[in-house]
């Protein structure tokens, strides 16, 4: 395992989709950072903003970072004889995909780690967090937990596919389709519970009695539906985005569902697969 570790990092270090990765990642911090700060100094009402509101929302983007450095780094493994090359010198098929896993998990941390730093050009103007040390620290390992969900899946594909192009593509779309499923749930649940509409009266419009919203779910419905949410590593980064993390437990024991389950299923699948 650890020289297929040192192999796999040696490689990363060289690989020219991480560094694009890493800058991309940097640049788009800063910008939007600076961003940020500019809305902050402009806005003239009494509203007080933090860094708080801007810090995690790299939580939408880092999945597909993810998805895209790893289709991108494994996807010739298959092609170049790789793997197979890894089998016969003596490594087990469960060595070399737990190692698969591990590279691109950390890579991955390193790229989030890129927005975590260069996100701090907007101290000297939104200050630090006020949110407080524990609940930083929570946001932190609710990152870190569904970044490990999302590499746990990913290595899935990466490991079973053999042709990369096809690996990146399958990424892609499963990564796209999860925000999409997560962003349609989270929207559903945002729905107001009574509405108000606007009445043309002699004394010009007014705003009408309140009324019940007929999108608005209640019951079991919205249970599962809050459970969905917090389940998808997609819908994690959404309730990250808005900083309403509410149920941190089932968003953690989720992520760690995930990555066991795909981790098993893949390892199951992977010791089956014809290599040749």
């Amino acid at each position: 395992m650890n020289k297929l570790l040192r192999s796999n990092f040696s490689r990363l270090w060289k690989n020219k989709i991480f560094w694009l990765c890493m800058g991309a990642m940097f640049v788009y911090a800063v910008v939007y950072m600076l961003n940020g700060c500019r809305q902050a100094t402009m806005d003239m009402s009494e509203y007080q903003y933090s860094i708080d509101e801007y810090y995690f929302h790299f939580a939408l983007l880092i999945g597909f970072f993810c998805t895209l450095f790893s289709s991108m780094f494994f996807g010739t493994e298959f092609s170049d004889g790789t793997i197979r090359n890894k089998i016969i010198v003596g490594h087990t098929r469960a060595n070399v995909y737990m190692a698969s896993l591990i590279t691109t998990f950390a890579a991955t941390l390193l790229i989030m780690s890129v927005w975590l730093i260069g996100a701090l050009v907007a101290v000297p103007t939104l200050g630090f967090w006020k949110t407080g040390a524990f609940r930083l620290f929570l946001f932190l390992l609710i990152s870190v937990m569904f970044v490990l969900a999302y590499s746990a899946i990913f290595t899935v594909i990466n490991m079973l596919s053999s042709n990369k192009a096809l690996t990146v593509l399958i990424s892609i779309l499963l990564f796209l389709g999860l925000l999409v499923l997560a962003s349609m749930i989270y929207n559903s649940l945002s729905e107001p519970e009574t509405v108000s509409g606007v009445l043309l009266t002699q004394n010009g419009l007014e705003m009408a009695e309140p009324s019940p919203n007929p999108r608005y779910i209640t019951g079991v419905k919205r249970e599962v539906f809050d459970f969905i949410v917090d389940f998808l590593p997609t819908g994690q980064g959404i309730r990250l985005w808005q900083q309403e993390i509410t149920n941190p437990v089932r968003m953690l024991v989720s992520s760690l569902f995930i990555t066991v389950i795909a981790t098993a299923g893949g390892l199951f699948a992977f010791q089956k697969k014809n290599l040749k």
